[in-house]
Parts: C-alpha cells; sequence; structure tokens
C-alpha cells in the first residue's frame, strides 16, 4: 500500500481544517447570483430532497480521517457525508472546510474520489505479487465489466496504470524477471512454454530474450527434473515424447532420457 508519512498526514488535514479563503467564497457566491439560483451555502447534498436544484453551491463543513484507511480523509458537505479523498488529492485541490463549490467543482471532486479509490484497489491488487502491464490492465477490465457501479471508465484504466508505471509499481522487466525466477522450479518447465507463457502475458519478444539472456535457467537442467518426476510414470519412448511436448528438443530429450 502507498504511505503517506504522519506528518504529511497531518499537515494536509491541518491545511484542510485551516480558515476558508474568503475571496474565494466572495467570488462563488458572486457566481451563484449571476445564475439566479440558489443562494451561497444552500445544501447540494441535502439526502432529504427529492430534488435538488442544479445551481446551488456546497459548503465544505467538516474534513476528517477516515477511520477504516489512513491515507483517506472523509469529506462532509453541508454537515452530511459526501465522498472520501486520499490526503494527496486534499493538498492538490487546496481543500478547506468553508470552502464552498459550484455543482462543477462537486462532481469533479466525486470523480476524483472514484479514481482514488479505484487506484487504491489497484495499488493493492499489483503489490501482492508482481504483474505485467497487461495483466493489470485485464484486472480492471474485469472490474469495469463486473461492477458496472464502479462507472470506470477506459481513461480511468490508462490514468491508473500510467499512474503505477511512472512510480515503478509496474515493470515488465521485473515482473518476466520474476516469473522465469519463479514459475516451475521444482518441476521444470521448457524455455519455449515460458516464452509462450511471457508472450500472453504481455511481455515483449526484446524484454523475454533479454530476461533469458541473464537466466541461470538451462534445458538440460529443466529436462532432468522432469525425468525424475516422471521416470515411474513412462517407459523411456513415451517419455521422450511427454518432454517434446512441453516444448523440450527432441535430440537433447533422447540423450537425457536414454
Amino acid at each position: 500500500m502507498e504511505i503517506i508519512n504522519l506528518s504529511d498526514r497531518s499537515k494536509a488535514i491541518g491545511e484542510a481544517l485551516s480558515e476558508p479563503d474568503l475571496s474565494e467564497a466572495a467570488h462563488l457566491s458572486e457566481y451563484s447570483k449571476a445564475r439566479g439560483g440558489a443562494q451561497a451555502g444552500e445544501p447540494c447534498l441535502n439526502r432529504t430532497r427529492a430534488k435538488q436544484p442544479t445551481n446551488c453551491l456546497a459548503t465544505i463543513t467538516s474534513v476528517k480521517p477516515s477511520p477504516r484507511n489512513e491515507n483517506r480523509v472523509n469529506i462532509f458537505i453541508d454537515d452530511e457525508f459526501a465522498f472520501s479523498l486520499d490526503l494527496a488529492q486534499v493538498v492538490e485541490y487546496k481543500l478547506k472546510v468553508g470552502q464552498t463549490l459550484d455543482p462543477a467543482e462537486l462532481e469533479k471532486l466525486k470523480k476524483a474520489s472514484n479514481f482514488g479509490k479505484l487506484y487504491q484497489r489497484t495499488l493493492e491488487w499489483a503489490l501482492s505479487r508482481p504483474h505485467s502491464v497487461r495483466e493489470t490492465k485485464d484486472y480492471l477490465k474485469k472490474k469495469q465489466f463486473e461492477k458496472p457501479e464502479y462507472g470506470i471508465t477506459d481513461e480511468d484504466i490508462e490514468k491508473v496504470v500510467e499512474t503505477l508505471i511512472k512510480k515503478q509499481y509496474l515493470d515488465d522487466r521485473k515482473f518476466a524477471a520474476y516469473y522465469l525466477e519463479n514459475r516451475f522450479q521444482k518441476k521444470g518447465i521448457s524455455k519455449k512454454r515460458l516464452e509462450l507463457e511471457l508472450q500472453k502475458k504481455g511481455i515483449s519478444p526484446e524484454i523475454v530474450a533479454e530476461t533469458f539472456e541473464n537466466s541461470p535457467r538451462d534445458e538440460t537442467a529443466e529436462i532432468q527434473k522432469i525425468i525424475e518426476r516422471k521416470r515411474k510414470k513412462y517407459d523411456d519412448e513415451q517419455l521422450i515424447q511427454y518432454l517434446v511436448r512441453q516444448g523440450f528438443d527432441y535430440q537433447l530429450s533422447k540423450s537425457l532420457v536414454a
């Protein structure tokens, strides 16, 4: 999980709780009058109303640490919980208690909230073990299909992946090295099969070739692992054919089985 240190956390919340920019509030009040709509401070998120004014202003009345995630804070609009944001977003948008928001600003923050939660879920998934870029995109597309209520867009998927790459949580070279080091290490596996599997996971032929150049895995040693496991199950000819089907060279397999 991406962790923000305690000093940054305190600073972000402290800034959000500081006095609002009165000049900005005055400006937004003028905006409301010009639109001929609700007065500054009229609730936009009052859930007791069946119909809301479309041009009202909303006021941030409280910013509280999230009890479930130390890197997020809960934003209250007109004394009602509205959404949560991560600390970096609070700083980025310079949010403060008492600040008023027009409908466009409010919608922008809601989208930022959804993106922040999507990014955090994907980050936790990415940190469970190394993943390739294609695996991550497939994971997000699956969420997009299975969870339409999340409102995940193609743009969100690209932005999450780009951010993870930028912060070095996704790296196809590191993934390929990890995969090659751990895949069927005890059972044995052919180079040909590993190449196909890596390509299916979106790893480029150049990275695959580079990874094998730096790997200590050896075809002879891999064949011997399989022979040790399968010797009692197959006779020599069956074992050779089995090895060939697994992607090993016929002549090398024959010489090691004999």
